[in-house]
């Protein structure tokens, strides 16, 4: 109780303090409140009990009523889905703060600030085991990256794009507020506790309007095809830190919300038409990401294009499996698959985005067309760059590989074409990020600029090294994952088979 209480309450305060001072050195206070935060999860990690019963799968509980007039109250707990989650983002911060300590652009107290408000706001979201608890939290997460990316992103090359994020996502987050309300005034829903939630009666058509309803504020955050327009454009002039955020962690709060929420609550919206829509429209997103994404040449609007694919399949994978699931054919593959697959996605995405970021640096522009040569010249950015590359790619013995392969096989297990779609799109990811790799670290370049060029050291080495030892180490054991999510996925699962 007391640990998870800490967990929360650490980067608030320090974000508070942060916020009130002007001392120079809030760039380490913050790398140290992150890295408080980081061994205080590894701690939580060793005594926490990864193979519960399913009826008793919740631990670090804290429960306090705060409103009897909206019958909620202030309710945290972690069960395994939290905990690789609260992982992701507790070893992703501070190699996102630290990774800004070598800009040339200063960084006010303020940027800090807000990354460990947006810390706070992430392990809410993470532990919250009350609906509105859970929407403040998500809501919370919202503006502390519009500031990141407004203030210190690309406003003057594409001044619209704060504007179209903050509207996408302040709208889908209303849409879920309404779900959430729709499902309290019903006549037998006794709070917003999440288990009153799950115990809700609804009949086929309630269930399919609240799962639209919240479905648009996860399908936007995803994103998922069609609602993905605001996304090349934010990770591609948000500050690197920014898109490390924004796509490391953030969009994991929706992968989090449709196995929290929407599987529980909904299996038979999901086991009917509105389940199949979705894993249409995400076969279509995992297609069409690979094919924007090769046709590119901006370093950051690949890495954006790319994520879009790799979340199509995690999304298509997960509802196929859910489908199958709601409809007597019980499997928990799917949701293993995209918890693993989440948690890889996220190491994988902020090494790429410090990737192009160094390039950048480097040759002074993002166009992979103008870079090359760079291997020669930087032999140990070469090999992390490979190793993180390739643990995008999916390819064995990476941490990307179990959970590709577990998605690929549950979309088959639903329809076969679907899953046919769904591995072409592994040879176009190797078309485009292995053409990323090849113009970028070999041929002639330019030998101006490569004469000049510095290989990583420091703070960029310390970073892109610790992903690629996660990298490896995941990709050649990843079974400690999977049975840290499996007792939570299977009590999720277990309430699907409700159908008639």
């Amino acid at each position: 109780m007391y640990q998870l209480l800490a967990l929360l309450l650490i980067p608030l305060i320090g974000s508070g303090f942060i916020f009130a001072s002007k001392n120079a050195a809030a760039k380490y206070f913050a790398l140290g409140i992150a890295l408080v935060q980081l061994v205080l999860s590894f701690c939580m990690l060793c005594s926490f009990d990864a193979t519960p019963t399913v009826d008793s799968a919740l631990q670090y509980e804290i429960q306090y009523p705060w409103s009897n007039f909206i019958k909620s109250s202030i309710h945290f707990g972690i069960d395994g889905m939290s905990m690789l989650m609260l992982l992701l983002t507790n070893i992703l911060v501070p190699l996102i703060i630290l990774s800004s300590f070598n800009e040339e652009k200063s960084y006010r107290n303020s940027f800090y600030a807000l990354i460990l408000l947006m810390q706070f706001g992430l392990v809410g979201v993470f532990t919250a085991l009350d609906g509105i608890i859970f929407y403040a939290f998500w809501e919370i997460t919202l503006i502390p990256i519009w500031f990141i990316a407004g203030i210190w992103g690309q406003a003057d090359k594409n001044p619209r794009f704060t504007t179209k994020f903050f509207v996408f996502t302040f709208v889908g987050s209303l849409f879920m507020l309404a779900g959430l309300v729709y499902l309290y005034a019903l006549p037998d829903t006794a709070s917003f506790a999440l288990t009153d939630l799950y115990n809700t009666t609804l009949d086929i058509n309630q269930q399919n309007l609240v799962f639209w309803f919240i479905f648009f504020a996860f399908a936007v955050k995803l994103p998922v095809f069609p609602f993905h327009s605001w996304q090349a454009d934010t990770y591609t002039y948000s500050p690197t830190q920014g898109s490390m955020l924004l796509s490391g962690i953030m969009l994991k709060m929706a992968v989090f919300g449709v196995l929290r929420y929407l599987l529980p609550i909904t299996p038979d919206a999901i086991a009917g038409v509105s389940g199949g829509i979705v894993v249409v429209l995400a076969v279509i997103g995992v297609l069409y990401g690979a094919l924007i994404a090769i046709v590119q040449n901006d370093a950051k609007r690949i890495i954006a294009f790319s994520s879009l694919s790799h979340i199509g399949l995690l999304t298509a994978g997960l509802f196929a499996s859910a489908i199958l699931s709601a409809n007597g054919n019980f499997t928990t593959e799917g949701g293993e698959g995209a918890m693993v697959m989440a948690f890889a996605h996220g190491l994988n995405v902020v090494g790429l985005f410090y990737c192009a970021d160094i390039l950048y640096k480097r040759f002074n522009t993002r166009d992979i067309n103008q870079m090359g040569g760079f291997a020669r010249v930087a032999p140990k950015f070469a090999v992390v760059f490979m190793i993180i590359l390739f643990g995008s790619l999916g390819v064995p013995l990476t941490n990307g590989f179990i959970g590709e392969f577990i998605l690929i096989k549950s979309v088959f297990d639903y329809n076969a074409l679907m899953g046919v779609i769904a591995g072409i799109t592994v040879i176009l990811a190797a078309a485009y990020l292995l053409r990323f790799y090849a113009k970028t670290m070999f041929g002639k370049g330019n030998d101006e600029v490569l004469a000049t060029a510095k290989d990583i050291s420091g703070v960029e080495l310390i970073v892109l090294a610790t992903l690629s030892v996660f990298v490896i180490v995941m990709g050649v054991y990843p079974q400690p994952v999977l049975n840290m999510v499996d007792s939570s996925i299977e009590y999720i699962y277990l309430t699907l088979p409700k159908m008639n």
